[in-house]
């Protein structure tokens, strides 16, 4: 039963943009703080942003101006308009529940992802 489908990555030159998307089944997504993490090669996933229920935002301080995350309630959507693109920003990228709601609910699932690939 697949609950989180991440969407939109691709291949781009540095300075390039993509948006990202990410579809989640209402049992995840309904009243929860949805987050978007990455992960290099060779690295652990790391957390990217987070956005409330109500639209506050969070950032890693490595994508803070260049990243925006937002999320549509009605299409149990979350999606993560990426710009000014580095190679260091090349990973696979995830949507799931806040890392602090992850742990809450106790919550293990993780889509496909999606693959960034920037290019110098």
């Amino acid at each position: 039963q697949v609950q989180l489908v991440e969407s939109g990555g691709g291949l781009v030159q540095t300075g390039g943009s993509l948006r990202l998307s990410c579809v989640a089944s209402g049992r995840i997504f309904s009243g929860n703080p949805m987050a978007w993490y990455r992960q290099a090669p060779g690295k652990q996933r790391e957390w990217v942003a987070t956005i409330s229920t109500t639209g506050n935002t969070n950032y890693a301080g490595s994508v803070k101006g260049r990243f925006t995350i937002s999320r549509d309630n009605a299409k149990n959507t979350v999606y993560l308009q990426t710009n000014n693109l580095k190679p260091e920003d090349t990973a696979v990228y995830y949507c799931n529940l806040d890392p602090q709601y992850r742990a809450i609910l106790g919550y293990s699932a993780w889509g496909q992802g999606t693959q960034v690939i920037v290019s110098s």
